[in-house]
């Protein structure tokens, strides 16, 4: 079974997608350690 090449361009928007979607993962787990760190200060 041959698969069909995906262009350059369509590689690096793949990439740039699965980035930002990291980005948002990794900031909404940064959220919830800044909130538990702020909880154990109180």
């Amino acid at each position: 079974m041959k698969r069909k090449k995906k262009t350059f361009a369509e590689l690096i928007n793949e990439n740039k997608q699965e980035l930002l979607q990291d980005e948002e993962r990794l900031a909404k787990i940064e959220d919830r350690i800044e909130r538990r760190h702020l909880q154990k200060a109180e």
